[in-house]
């Protein structure tokens, strides 16, 4: 299929002027050539009448020789270029229009002339007759009308056809001319107006353009035309519909993105739990199974032994009760179940109670724990969340703190944040590690976590809680040691 060739509009314009102009002018020189003649013929005919009629009325009321009616006579032989000899019965001209000897003779050739048998009668009355002759001499054609006025007065009126052909091919040729000349004009005013005409249409092509692109940055200003004015208007709020539409959706398909995300994110913490918590109850599930079989089959007999065996029973037992109780603590926190009570309390008093609890603990490994405040420091956050980081750190820092066996809690004040430091002295976290450490079942040393009890969720039950007060927890290894902190919110000013 032949694809249709494209015109530029100002062009299209251009043409539609010329064809406009020569199609009119065409018009005109067809209705010359076709109806001009005889609509001058008619209106001849009537004008010869017109002055048969005026000189019969004269003649009756006697008025042919006066003055006045000279006047008129003059103004209706050259007003209608006519030829008019009005003569008595016996032959003496009494009126003429010009030289009387040369258009008494006219009027005989007219009457009894060889070209009379050709003449065509236009009209015929008892008193006049109005004919179409041809003079073969000259080679021109009259009309001509003879009759009796009332008075028994002979009358003619000539009147020559060859103007009304030389006329009309004057205006012919006139309107050729002209119309050559309205064609030039035509031209360069349909490009100025086409150009007028089609600047602010290509402004909206363009805009459409760019809006098929997503660009909405484009607007039309306007012009002068109203209808245009009104597309471009139109294309405007088209635009912005487009845009708002546009941006509605892409937040959408945001938020489904988000949502699946989420989703994928969930269903793969809920595979990551439910491995690592196989994983992390099959050591104590097999010590309970183990421990069980052997009281049941007696394998010692002695009180010790059964002791022993029922306490190992029971500690698996607990720790499973502990990991069990901090998984759903986590799980409230992670899934916002967890409602956060913010309140202003002292931080200081906070740690001393946390220190206190651990102290025995402490100084079972021979640990110093050194505390640096100089009174009490208010922060706004649930205190009970805070607690058990705290509780955590402090916990932490106990089981890995080895060399010098230091433990410093300090205080560290930004405006209006305070960040509050638990360091230990003993072996750094490894740095590939250190972003690790807040996962969920996660441990450096496995080792080692096994040997108190630890389960790998302490920290992750930090990051939680942090996140959900907003505010930053984190991990910084020094030379000696490793150091834990996390951040508040104070209404204190230091």
């Amino acid at each position: 299929m032949l694809k249709k060739k494209n015109v530029p509009l100002t062009l299209q314009m251009i043409v539609s002027f010329v064809l406009v102009i020569v199609l009119g002018m065409g018009i005109c020189i067809f209705m010359n050539v076709t109806f001009l003649e005889k609509y001058y013929i008619n209106n001849k005919v009537k004008s010869m009448i017109s002055a048969f009629e005026s000189l019969d009325k004269a003649s009756v009321d006697e008025n042919l020789e006066t003055d006045e009616y000279a006047v008129e006579f003059e103004t209706m032989f050259s007003n209608g270029n006519l030829s008019i000899l009005v003569m008595s019965s016996d032959g003496e001209p009494i009126l003429s229009s010009g030289d009387s000897e040369r258009l008494h003779m006219q009027f005989m050739e007219a009457l009894f002339g060889l070209n009379n048998e050709r003449a065509e009668v236009i009209d015929f009355t008892d008193a006049y007759t109005l004919q179409k002759q041809r003079d073969d001499r000259l080679g021109a054609e009259y009309m001509i009308l003879w009759g009796t006025l009332s008075d028994d007065n002979l009358v003619m009126i000539r009147t020559p056809l060859e103007s009304i052909r030389a006329s009309s091919d004057i205006s012919n040729k006139f309107m050729v001319y002209s119309g050559i000349l309205a064609v030039v004009v035509a031209i360069i005013i349909s490009f100025f107006i086409s150009r007028r005409v089609v600047k602010p249409i290509l402004t909206l092509a363009d805009i459409s353009k760019r809006m098929a692109a997503l660009d909405f940055d484009a607007k039309y200003v306007g012009s002068n035309n109203i209808e245009i004015d009104t597309l471009g208007n139109n294309m405007n709020e088209l635009s912005e519909n487009l845009e708002h539409t546009i941006s509605e959706l892409k937040s959408a398909n945001n938020e489904l993105k988000i949502d699946i995300e989420k989703k994928e994110q969930i269903d793969e913490m809920r595979k990551d739990f439910l491995s690592n918590v196989s994983h992390e109850l099959k050591t104590p599930l097999a010590l309970i199974s183990g421990y069980a079989e052997g009281l049941k089959e007696c394998i010692n007999d002695d009180e010790e032994s059964r002791n022993f065996y029922c306490d190992v029973i029971m500690d698996e037992a607990d720790k499973m009760n502990q990991m069990v109780k901090k998984l759903l603590s986590l799980n409230q926190l992670e899934f916002g179940n967890n409602m956060i009570s913010f309140e202003r309390f002292d931080m200081t008093e906070l740690i001393n109670g946390v220190i206190n609890a651990q102290k025995l603990l402490a100084e079972q490994d021979d640990i110093c724990i050194t505390f640096e405040n100089n009174g009490p420091v208010y922060v706004w956050g649930d205190e009970f969340m805070i607690e058990e980081v705290i509780t955590n750190y402090l916990s932490n820092a106990i089981h890995h703190c080895e060399n010098e066996k230091r433990i410093d809690v300090k205080y560290t004040f930004k405006g209006d944040v305070v960040r509050v430091s638990v360091f230990n002295t003993g072996k750094n976290i490894p740095t590939e590690d250190l972003d690790k450490v807040w996962i969920k079942f996660y441990k450096v040393d496995k080792a080692r976590t096994r040997e108190y009890g630890g389960s790998g969720i302490g920290l992750s039950i930090v990051k939680a809680i942090m996140d959900s007060h907003h505010r930053e927890c984190g991990v910084i290894n020094y030379d000696n040691g490793v150091e834990f902190w996390m951040e508040m919110d104070t209404t204190d000013t230091h």
